[in-house]
């Protein structure tokens, strides 16, 4: 396999595996985390991306941690353009439209290299002393804000997002600049082995989702849901998200991946990092025809990778993007179960066996009402919790597997300990985090602040 380069120009649909084939590790099994979170000062209002009088704003935050604890601006987008995202050793700080805090973390061999990533960026954020108090709360929507609450984060694809996404889906705002996630990412070992991950994760998606449950909260009033950030999904822009049904059949290879993202609108084309809106044209016109006297390079289909948000994406890893934010501990069970799931071929045929079979079909007509009651949720003649119950033992076991201790001694085992009790009783992670807990209360915004702190 030839090497191509971000620069290098596409010249047919056969070029358009090479990021995916470029990424194929047979012997690799890292797993890395983006954890998104919702960030909200002590009186309840959002933060922004500017600081005003009395408020800081990212661009403060930003610089604090450079200055304390070694992070590095990214290049911005235009010279002496605004600091969007800060690195450190393989690890990213960056942003979403209304200023959701996301770290991008480093790939990791273990779990315990993953968990005291969250634990080290959780302290460095608690750390900074800020006036007033940030805090960075593990939940999948914002509790407080309406829209008109929040600004934008001055990326050049948000305002082109801005204009086109509401003309495709209803809740496409509230995904931009009200919703927070946390996702796991995973190797593939080739073509075979991605389309089998994809397929098997697609078919464990909507329950994880149920499981993850965790956003009951909007502008202020419980909603009768447990994930108000899995309905806004259901309001998206069907082009490119949902559980991808041409790749749940056998056979289906990288190629229809490609093709599913191909017949999807471009959000821009950029160069020389100026960015022009170019939703007029799939990316397969694009390919055929070139845009503004432009021709699709290879950067450009990657960029476009990642503007598709189904909830598993292919790209350069395998990213699983169903669950709400949640607190540390949970976030670190969510990829403890996906690592158990991909790389441990019993669990993995475990999931083949008994979420697969009822098709793309069911679980799809079941997403909105496993966003209102979670492992309650019947399918065929069983339940998700059951499902769910099944699954975790085998989980477990392939963890088990791994045998990969930490300092303490303790294998990977232990990050699934918060799962148990839920999975037992039936309950999402919101159930355990906001049980008792109303807006009427006269603690309400100190509690939650409390409960659901990453």
């Amino acid at each position: 396999m030839t090497a191509t380069g971000h620069d290098d120009l596409l010249q047919g649909e056969g070029d358009l595996l090479t990021i995916f084939e470029q990424s194929f590790r047979p012997a690799k099994r890292a797993v890395g985390i983006e954890s998104e979170r919702v960030a909200l000062f002590d009186d309840g209002a959002p933060l922004h991306y500017h600081s005003a009088p009395g408020r800081p704003g990212v661009d403060a935050i930003f610089a604090a941690l450079v200055a304390r604890h070694g992070w590095t601006p990214t290049p911005p987008e235009t010279d002496g353009g605004p600091i969007l995202g800060l690195e450190r050793d393989r690890a990213n700080i960056t942003l979403e439209p209304g200023s959701q805090f996301e770290l991008s973390g480093a790939p990791h061999d273990s779990l315990h290299g993953l968990y005291a990533e969250l634990g080290a960026h959780r302290d460095e954020m608690n750390g900074l002393d800020l006036a007033p108090k940030l805090h960075l709360l593990g939940l999948g929507f914002q509790p407080y804000a309406k829209q008109d609450d929040l600004d934008w984060v001055p990326k050049s694809r948000y305002p082109i997002m801005r204009a086109y996404l509401p003309t495709r889906g209803a809740r496409a705002l509230d995904m931009m600049r009200r919703t927070a996630t946390v996702q796991a990412n995973f190797d593939f070992a080739d073509e075979r082995d991605a389309m089998r991950k994809l397929r098997a994760a697609l078919g464990l998606s909507a329950a994880v989702s149920g499981l993850f449950a965790n956003s009951p909260l909007k502008e202020g009033a419980r909603q009768p849901v447990k994930s108000e950030r899995a309905l806004v999904w259901l309001g998206m822009d069907p082009d490119r998200s949902g559980l991808l049904p041409f790749a749940w059949k056998q056979g289906a290879a990288l190629g229809d991946y490609a093709r599913w993202a191909l017949d999807a609108p471009m959000f821009l084309v950029k160069r020389d990092g100026v960015a022009a809106q170019a939703t007029t044209h799939t990316f397969r016109r694009f390919l055929a025809e070139g845009f503004d006297g432009h021709r699709a390079t290879q950067g450009d289909w990657e960029t476009h990778l990642k503007t598709m948000f189904p909830e598993v994406r292919l790209a350069r890893t395998l990213e699983v993007r169903g669950a709400d934010s949640a607190p540390l501990p949970y976030a670190a069970a969510l990829a403890a179960l996906w690592t158990a799931v991909l790389y441990d071929d019993e669990a993995l045929t475990a999931v083949e066996e008994s979420f697969v079979p009822f098709g793309h079909d069911a679980w799809q007509a079941l997403r909105p009402r496993i966003a209102a009651e979670g492992l309650l949720t019947p399918i065929g003649k069983t339940t998700v919790g059951a499902l769910l119950r099944a699954l975790l033992p085998v989980a477990v076991a392939a963890l088990g597997r791994r045998a990969l201790t930490g300092a303490d001694g303790r294998d990977e085992r232990r990050y699934l300990d918060p799962l148990l009790p839920l999975v037992a009783d039936d309950r999402s992670v919101t159930d355990a985090l906001l049980d008792g807990w109303t807006p009427a209360r006269p603690d309400a915004l100190a509690s939650l602040m409390t409960r659901c702190a990453f």
